[in-house]
């Protein structure tokens, strides 16, 4: 193994990961020396834990995690961060010289802070509607919540699952939930984030353009060299809401594993201009 610090991302399938790219970016920003790879690791043929000891023993410092095997990285750890507790799941590791697992989960934060910084929309006593209630909404919520906002309602096509959610997280934020049809549409909510994979299947969550309002904040988890389906649907019913889309939570979350193995946050807004560049190419 050489002397340069190596890191990489794990996942199956992974050659369409823009972790390496990024992370080569954020070492160039930061002056930071570093090696990163995706490696593909596949379940039947390699233990996730066996596979994730033999880089420990080659000598990495960490590793991003990705589909499928987030929860068997929680389950891996020795160490595990609030977030990563309360998401119940891992999308990055830090290994300590002294044998030590950390466990992180920097998705929601990476969300948090592209809206507060790259959206400029400060979470703090706004109306939050979230879309979805799966593994990837239960990532984003501690960190969210952290921001106090006014009110936060959740909304999912089976609302007992969104009520769940609601009530695990509420502390001390008034927090409801509903099916797509029962959205309180008429209290008006200044960011709507979509939290479902439906714009992967060109799809739209079931909720009403009522739900739209001038000047609204629309973010959609799933990116890609278009706008998604999405944020059509949503600058087609209200041509003046701002709209995201989830390539910045995605280097957000990568800019907060960086700081975690680094001890360096770097900027986000450059990289990712120069992602979307790359995939829109």
């Amino acid at each position: 193994m050489s002397s340069v610090d190596c890191y990489a991302v794990v996942g199956n399938p992974i050659a369409h990961s823009k972790s390496p790219q990024i992370h080569r970016l954020f070492a160039e920003q930061t002056d930071q020396v570093l090696v990163y790879e995706a490696i593909r690791i596949d379940p039947e043929q390699t233990p996730f834990e066996y596979a994730v000891r033999q880089l420990m023993a080659k000598g990495y410092k960490g590793l991003n995690v990705t589909v499928p095997f987030k929860l068997d990285a929680y389950q891996f750890a020795t160490e595990l961060t609030e977030r990563a507790k309360t998401a119940q799941a891992v999308n990055t590791l830090k290994f300590g010289e002294d044998g030590s697992i950390l466990g992180d989960n920097t998705d929601g934060i990476g969300l948090v802070n592209d809206i507060e910084i790259n959206g400029n929309r400060p979470f703090k006593d706004k109306r939050v509607l979230i879309l979805g209630a799966g593994g990837a909404v239960q990532g984003i919520l501690q960190p969210l919540l952290e921001k106090a906002p006014a009110t936060v309602h959740i909304a999912n096509r089976t609302a007992e699952k969104a009520q769940e959610l609601a009530e695990r997280f509420s502390n001390g934020i008034v927090m409801t939930a509903s099916g797509w049809g029962d959205i309180p549409c008429e209290q008006g909510f200044d960011i709507i984030i979509n939290g479902t994979s439906a714009s992967l299947e060109n799809k739209v969550p079931l909720i009403s353009p009522a739900c739209l309002k001038s000047g609204n904040l629309v973010y959609d988890m799933m990116y890609g060299p278009k706008p998604t389906v999405f944020i059509d649907w949503a600058k087609q019913h209200q041509p003046s809401c701002q709209v995201m889309d989830g390539l910045g939570m995605l280097v957000g979350q990568a800019a907060e594993a960086f700081y975690l193995w680094r001890g360096v946050r770097p900027e986000t807004a450059r990289v990712i201009q120069q992602i979307r560049e790359s995939i829109s190419a």
